[in-house]
């Protein structure tokens, strides 16, 4: 029992080690493609991805809006990840050559024409200004940003450093426009500024150009003041007499969409090019957060583990002592209910199947923090992340059918096939029905977020071809598996539970033990959300690493403290509530994410509020599926010790 209780105490002396290679891990960059190199002239094609907004939560393709088409479209071949995510990743017509300027070009076929919108065009455009739409455009497989604002260098810093990433704030995309007094502004014309740096070829005077940023500074002129001619050239007016074109939803609208292109050497090489979307946070308030929560976390961890171990010490001391018939029969506490602390719980199938999924999730999150930690999930893989999540869900059903096959078994259960069904559908069920909802919702939107047919049945047929028969597997040895060895019988008569005070209460217990685990894992929390509802990169896994190493211990030593409280007023019924209480800090998720809602995003119609809201119980079901799991397994563990640590008769 001692080395259970010296594992935990190890944990900090752990976390400095942690944090040293966490440091290492945030600057460590495995790129997701290889570099490609251009030579001068060469062509750079710009794609487009999709339109976001945080306001709506619904992308839509590019072409959904009424902008300059090439002669053929060509959309690339997504991968799973890129397809959930709404990515559509299509050619456009602009014509990019590596290291040639641009002062002004008209973009479609007719170069001195103006595009004619419609009223439905026009109607459509202005809705989505209103609605606060970004465009996402990518160069060599580089995101475009908006630089917002300078901030001044850093005294001592040399003339070399002026592009230095950590003096400029940026955002993703564009946006599509703005308005004004009830009047809306479409931004048609593009500048682009895109940053090569040179890589010497050796034994040659020829230089490898490689794109290392791409920035659009976007502006709204009006027709009359762009001067087009037969060529497609054309010249901007001056920022102090420019007019911006405004987009009127009561008529048709004439637009000049038109773009310039400048190219500027940099010193910042490709491996960090990514720095300028990775960098838009304060990483170091970010490590103030994250310490301090390692700091109180494992203050108050150690406090409790000292606690329980003493206290433990002198119960198994007492229980231990060999004293007349008498102090025997007067003896109370957790050591009364020895004969009925392993009785199988009701509904075991379901318990077991429920746990079985847990550990499905734990480690699928696992390997894919630790992978991501390592840098061979970064944003530069599209939909990478994504993509290996869920075939990792899949295939780490071999683990969660073993486990739940194994406590099933334990539990005195025999019907195995049943309960390899019920592990292998449950959950995966009810993900699967409120996404489904969900998407029926975004099909009548027309957003190029709804999953495709085809996709949907690729997905049914991984579920039912992979990880189905996978859980049947892991569920077989499991079941066939000797059963968890309990070190006390089980009486055949069930005894009394007395009457529990009010603390004792399970919702009461959700409440208490959820503070600790949540605690640790606010601050990521907020990073997470802002990634998923407000089209933020995130790519913070060495912190998220720590937060999950913070948040098993958390919920370990949470859940053994409650489960030692329950049976100290000799309630034997732990199973169910158990797993239930240490699953108590996805309720405050669950409150963390309506505030979020309220206060963060200007959510107002229905239907984005409806996305919002389904995910968002998809997370706290799966949070609280994980945390559950977690704290089960450590109070079963922690039960099994204790009661093989005293002399029963």
């Amino acid at each position: 029992m001692t080395r259970v209780f010296k594992m935990a105490a190890a944990v900090g002396k752990w976390t400095l080690v942690v944090l040293s290679i966490l440091h290492a891990a945030n600057s460590f960059y495995v790129p997701g493609v290889a570099p490609i190199n251009f030579h001068q002239n060469d062509v750079v094609e710009i794609k487009a991805v999709k339109l976001t907004s945080s306001r709506t939560q619904l992308p839509y393709e590019y072409y959904s809006l009424p902008f300059c088409r090439p002669e053929k479209i060509v959309y690339k071949g997504e991968n799973l990840g890129e397809v959930l995510r709404g990515d559509r990743i299509v050619n456009t017509p602009f014509a990019l050559t590596m290291n040639t300027d641009k002062p002004c070009e008209v973009l479609c076929d007719k170069p001195n024409k103006p595009v004619k919108l419609s009223v439905e065009k026009s109607k459509l455009i202005a809705e989505r200004i209103k609605e606060e739409y970004y465009v996402h455009l990518i160069a060599d497989n580089l995101p475009v940003a908006t630089r917002l604002e300078f901030f001044p260098n850093r005294e001592g810093e040399d003339e070399q450093k002026k592009d230095s990433l950590r003096d400029v704030q940026f955002e993703h995309g564009y946006r599509l426009g703005f308005s004004d007094s009830n009047k809306f502004y479409l931004h048609n014309h593009l500048s682009f500024i895109l940053y090569y740096h040179k890589e010497k070829v050796e034994q040659d005077e020829e230089h490898n150009f490689r794109v290392v940023r791409f920035e659009v500074v976007p502006q709204s002129v009006r027709l009359q003041d762009l001067k087009a001619d037969e060529k497609g050239l054309c010249t901007l007016p001056d920022a102090s007499g420019s007019v911006p074109q405004e987009i009127d939803p009561t008529k048709e609208n004439d637009v000049l969409f038109t773009y310039s292109v400048h190219w500027e050497e940099s010193s910042i090489k490709w491996a960090s090019r990514w720095d300028t979307y990775l960098t838009m946070s304060d990483v170091q308030i970010h490590w103030f957060s994250i310490v301090n929560s390692v700091v109180v976390v494992f203050f108050l961890s150690g406090i409790l583990s000292m606690i329980i171990i003493r206290t433990l010490r002198k119960d198994i001391a007492n229980y231990n002592r060999e004293d007349d018939i008498e102090d025997t029969m007067e003896e109370s506490g957790w050591k009364n209910v020895h004969g009925d602390v392993f009785r199988p719980p009701q509904y075991p199938m379901i318990l077991s199947s429920l746990l079985g999924s847990g550990i499905q999730l734990f480690c699928m999150i696992l390997i894919v923090i630790f992978v991501a930690m390592l840098g061979m999930l970064s944003p530069s893989s599209r939909g990478a992340l994504m993509t290996t999540s869920c075939f990792l869900f899949m295939f780490m059903g071999v683990f969660g059918g073993y486990f739940a096959g194994r406590l099933y078994r334990t539990l005195k259960g025999h019907r195995w096939k049943k309960g390899a069904f019920c592990t292998a559908t449950l959950y995966p069920a009810v993900v699967f029905g409120i996404c489904f909802v969900l998407n029926c919702f975004i099909w009548g939107e027309h957003s190029s977020g709804a999953v495709p047919f085809a996709t949907m049945v690729a997905l049914l047929c991984m579920w039912f071809g992979i990880s189905m028969p996978l859980v049947y597997l892991g569920y077989y040895f499991g079941f066939r598996k000797q059963p968890y060895d309990n070190p006390v019988r089980t009486n055949q008569i069930p005894r009394q539970i007395p009457e529990q005070r009010w603390y004792m209460n399970k919702f009461v217990g959700i409440l208490m033990a959820g503070i600790l685990p949540f605690g640790a894992m606010f601050i990521e929390l907020f990073f997470i959300f802002s990634a998923i509802w407000e089209n933020q990169f995130y790519y913070l896994f060495g912190f998220l690493f720590l937060v999950f190493i913070i948040l098993v211990v958390s919920c370990s030593q949470i859940s053994i403290v409650m489960v030692y409280f329950q049976l100290c007023a000799e309630d034997y019924r732990w199973w169910w509530r158990t797993f239930l209480v240490s699953g108590g800090s996805a309720f405050y998720v669950l409150i963390y994410a309506v505030f979020y809602f309220v206060n963060k995003l200007d959510i107002v119609e229905f239907i984005p509020s409806l996305l919002y809201f389904g995910y968002t119980a998809l997370m706290v079901l799966s949070f609280w599926l994980l945390t559950g799991t977690i704290g089960f397994y450590a109070a079963y563990m922690f039960i099994r010790k204790i009661y093989a640590a005293v002399k029963i008769d």
